[in-house]
């Protein structure tokens, strides 16, 4: 009996079939100094990643080296923040160490321009701060982005990973910000939409692009061995 048999009829169907798209799995990088202590973290106030960072990078690792869920990827990239290139390394060896670790900019976290490093009180007192609720198209900080300006670069990141890997498997190690985006691309939203989703250190969402179609397969996917 095939799966199409054991499926019920396309009309009321509510599962849909095996991937056979891109999938993009994206993971969220360990805690890093910024987060720990409240800087905006950009190549500057990164910091790179904290001790507890470390320990949740780890714990993915030896989830991802006991199921081998990934072991099928044929690409895999981080940001070039020092956090998400700290993950990725700890990650990388268990998922394929024969691929090409790729390094790419428009990976990254929300650019926070000359406020990199400063404290989220320094940039209250020293900046105007936007409510992209009222205008998503204002830039945060000079030499920042806007949030319409960042869902941009993140759909068109996407997009030519889509072109580059079709029917892919794709390890992604990015930031919770990138994640936002692509859950926003995959529900057809607006650049403009605030999701404010919860997205945990080291936890992978994943969604397939096929075409016009695009699936949710997992989102925030926590290792039972993690570290909050």
């Amino acid at each position: 009996m095939s799966l199409g048999e054991l499926l019920p009829p396309e009309g009321f169907r509510q599962r849909g079939p095996l991937p056979s798209g891109t999938r993009l799995v994206m993971i969220r990088h360990g805690e890093c100094v910024a987060n720990a202590r409240g800087f905006a973290g950009g190549p500057l106030g990164d910091g790179g990643l904290t001790e507890r960072g470390r320990a949740q990078a780890s714990a993915l690792a030896r989830r991802l080296s006991l199921t081998h869920e990934l072991a099928t990827a044929k690409a895999f990239y981080t940001s070039t923040l020092p956090r998400a290139i700290e993950t990725g390394a700890v990650v990388f060896p268990v998922i394929n160490p024969h691929l090409e670790v790729v390094a790419d900019e428009s990976l990254c976290e929300l650019g926070v321009g000359e406020a990199d490093g400063l404290t989220w009180l320094q940039i209250a007192e020293r900046y105007v701060v936007p409510d992209w609720d009222e205008d998503p198209s204002k830039t945060n900080v000079p030499g920042g982005e806007s949030l319409l300006g960042f869902f941009q670069r993140c759909v068109d990141a996407i997009d030519r990973l889509i072109e580059r890997h079709p029917r892919e498997l794709v390890v992604l190690v990015v930031h919770g910000g990138f994640i936002e985006q692509a859950l926003k691309l995959y529900q057809g939203l607006s650049g403009a939409v605030r999701l404010r989703p919860r997205i945990d250190y080291c936890s992978m969402s994943e969604i397939e692009f096929d075409g016009a179609r695009r699936r949710l397969l997992r989102y925030n996917d926590l290792s039972p061995m993690g570290v909050e």
